[in-house]
């Protein structure tokens, strides 16, 4: 059984550079958080990871963010959007493009989580309830 789930639904960003300043990056992230049937409490505080990379090689720099959440009484469900601000990315002269790198996301996981995402499986708070077709019962 799950305690609580969370996916990124998704992601703006913008950047600004000029010369050979770094590259100044701010992006919005809406995420989508469950709270689940072995959930112990109406809290919970996420973690998650914003990391940029030189374009499918290095990682650069990774930075933690943590993003609590309180799910109203009768919720087992929110959409939030959190707000990151300040990511910048050095370049050594004004020829660098910023094509040369890439800004990833993600939720900090335990070993635990990521073999439970490897075989596929996947929770979401409204997992395995059915919908009553016209006259009949939901299946129980």
């Amino acid at each position: 059984m799950v305690g609580y789930t969370g996916e990124i639904q998704g992601l703006s960003s913008g950047c600004a550079y000029k010369g050979d300043e770094p590259i100044k990056v701010g992006m919005e992230i809406l995420f989508a958080l469950g709270k689940g049937p072995q959930a112990t409490s109406s809290t919970k505080t996420y973690r998650y990871w914003v990391a940029v990379t030189d374009r499918n090689k290095d990682v650069i720099a990774k930075e933690f963010f943590t993003l609590p959440v309180t799910f109203p009484a009768g919720t087992d469900r929110v959409l939030i959007t959190d707000k990151v601000q300040g990511i910048e990315i050095p370049r050594t002269k004004a020829t660098v493009s910023g094509a040369n790198f890439e800004v990833l996301v993600g939720f900090d996981v335990t070993p635990e989580m990521v073999a439970f995402n490897r075989v596929g499986k996947r929770f979401r708070a409204n997992a395995g309830v059915a919908q009553a077709s016209a006259g009949q019962p939901a299946a129980q």
